[in-house]
């Protein structure tokens, strides 16, 4: 497999994977009383106390420093496109790992914007 394909895969999967994490701690963790600083950083120390929040950082920093890497490979007009693939993770992540409901209309919304990825990839070199 080629670097390329293990930085894109990096990107999207650890990156999503990342953002759900996230999801679930911020999920676990009681809202803010009101929109204050003070409220604000009582939640925000709530949810440091997290352990999905700790590996929600550490999957975006992979994630980030994977599209660093694949931004100096490629052309960003393929690599920031074809992360689109990642709504798709996404859609699947809310559904089977924060058990959301999706519904019919999303689930066509992320074929379509897969369906879009697919055209980057063919019009690729």
């Amino acid at each position: 497999m080629k670097i390329e394909s293990i930085l894109l895969l990096l990107i999207m999967l650890a990156g999503t994977g990342g953002e759900l994490c996230v999801a679930r701690a911020m999920q676990a963790t009681r809202p803010a009383e009101e929109f204050r600083p003070r409220a604000l950083i009582r939640l925000i120390f709530r949810a440091l106390q997290n352990g999905w929040m700790w590996l929600g950082f550490l999957l975006m920093a992979i994630a980030f420093f994977s599209l660093l890497e694949m931004l100096s490979l490629e052309n960003a007009s393929f690599v920031v496109p074809v992360t689109a693939l990642s709504y798709g993770f996404g859609a699947l992540g809310g559904k089977f790992f924060l058990r959301e409901q999706v519904t019919r209309k999303r689930w066509a919304g992320v074929f379509l914007v897969c369906i879009g990825v697919g055209l980057v990839l063919i019009g690729h070199r």
